[in-house]
């Protein structure tokens, strides 16, 4: 099984994988839908590795 960290790096690396090889992405500067969807799941990676006491500030 994979540590948090390990999904975090993960999920970052998609995302920018992705905005790096996607053509509507390198031609429009708005992040296409699955980068949006990239982004969300690299966020929430990061929220759930800060733990809940910072998701109350």
């Amino acid at each position: 099984m994979h540590s948090p960290e390990d999904a975090l790096h993960q999920a970052r690396a998609a995302y920018e994988d992705h905005r790096h090889t996607c053509r509507q992405c390198a031609v429009d500067t708005v992040p296409c839908a699955v980068a949006k969807h990239l982004l969300r799941l690299y966020n929430n990676a990061r929220r759930s590795l800060r733990g809940p006491s910072s998701a109350m500030r």
